[in-house]
């Protein structure tokens, strides 16, 4: 089991959620070919809309990846990757603000943020569950 970090404007955060997918880096086959079943992922949102929204950096969604093999999907011309996600709704977003010195990955990295440029990062199981915590989700709880 992994645990991942995504990086997409909440406004997409919010459909992905409403579809029950998780998509990355504009619909790339790399990543959602990286999550596995029962993986726990979490999205990152730097912004609330795409592409001039304004800043929000918060964690804005999170769930558990499903069984589905990833699939490409057609929207009109754009024929994204996609990947089945049960997310957990009741979670509420939590700015990385007031996480920083918890999280491994932010703590001792003055420049944590260049890592999120890829799109999608490994995360510990730690900090997977620090995030969960300040969303208030009862996502993958052993």
């Amino acid at each position: 089991m992994a645990y991942w970090v995504g990086v997409v404007h909440a406004d997409h955060v919010a459909r992905g959620v409403e579809l029950g997918i998780v998509q990355i880096n504009h619909g790339s086959r790399a990543g959602v070919t990286r999550l596995k079943p029962g993986d726990g992922f979490v999205y990152y949102s730097p912004k609330d809309a795409f592409p001039d929204g304004a800043p929000l950096k918060s964690f804005t969604a999170i769930g558990v990846v499903g069984d589905r093999e990833p699939w490409q999907a057609t929207d009109g011309d754009f024929q994204p990757w996609r990947r089945e996600i049960a997310y957990d709704e009741s979670a509420r977003y939590a700015p990385v603000a007031g996480l920083r010195d918890t999280l491994e990955f932010t703590r001792d990295n003055p420049n944590w943020g260049y890592q999120l440029r890829l799109g999608l990062i490994e995360i510990s199981r730690h900090d997977f569950d620090v995030i969960a915590k300040a969303m208030g989700s009862h996502t993958l709880k052993s």
